[in-house]
């Protein structure tokens, strides 16, 4: 009998060459397409939420595969992830990336389509002191961001717009580069600025992009009330930066 089954996944991007399975490169779908199919008994294919890029790390990554499997859906994370760490049967030893949650959903269910909304969080390092090991989970902003001027040049972001400035080449032609951002929010958490962005869907590198214009905001270069310029005018030249990969991570996929 065939089944679909739905994943919940969380990895570090670090040694990843982004989420999309490719022939040369190591990847999450790759790596995981791999490993389920051995644990599976059968060739699967997986249907992820969200083709990530190479750096940026997830929390809660959805992908779906169906077909005829025989596996119990209790034992299908367990086998996998024991198979992602290396095979050790320790609870000490974990891989760069982990199953948190199989489910199994209805045979007309597809992670991506179904998708109706993602969380993004985005975390800013801004101390005068580089931290080594943290150079491939947060970007690091040594001079100092005034974190009110970047809360306030956030909400002009939330609603519905037309956010092709925000939006870098390269990406999937999209039909509409309207969206709608659900909230935007900022916290400073010690020496961090921790940005969770929600929204019905993103452009390629849309956050990231944000993220670098209200660095931007931050360094004086940008006042907070040009955002709602910058996202009349449609264009990428006008908007910040886009901040590196590194920080950036899915934390989670809304479904109804």
């Amino acid at each position: 009998m065939e089944r679909n089954f739905l994943l919940t996944i969380e990895y570090d991007g670090s040694e990843f060459s982004g989420w999309q399975k490719q022939p040369d490169a190591r990847t999450v779908q790759g790596e995981l397409e791999k490993v389920l199919s051995k644990v599976c008994n059968g060739t699967v294919e997986l249907n992820g939420t969200s083709r990530t890029d190479a750096g940026v790390h997830a929390l809660g990554q959805r992908a779906s595969f169906k077909g005829e499997y025989g596996i119990p859906t209790d034992k299908l994370m367990l086998v996998a992830n024991n198979h992602l760490c290396g095979g050790k049967h320790l609870a000490s030893v974990i891989g760069d990336v982990r199953i948190v949650a199989v489910e199994e959903k209805p045979l007309d269910f597809h992670a991506r389509f179904d998708s109706k909304g993602k969380k993004y969080r985005y975390i800013i390092q801004n101390s005068p002191e580089i931290n080594l090991f943290r150079r491939k989970h947060c970007y690091q902003v040594t001079t100092p961001l005034d974190f009110e001027a970047m809360k306030e040049a956030a909400r002009y972001i939330v609603g519905t717009h037309d956010f092709a400035c925000f939006q870098s080449a390269g990406g999937q032609p999209r039909a509409t580069t309207v969206r709608t951002v659900y909230s935007l929010e900022l916290d400073k958490q010690g020496d961090d600025i921790i940005l969770e962005i929600a929204g019905d869907g993103f452009l390629y590198n849309m956050v990231r992009i944000i993220t670098g214009t209200l660095v931007e905001v931050g360094l004086g270069k940008i006042t907070p009330e040009q955002i709602e310029e910058i996202i009349a005018s449609g264009k990428r030249e006008n908007a910040g930066h886009r901040a590196p990969a590194e920080g950036l991570y899915l934390v989670e996929v809304y479904y109804e």
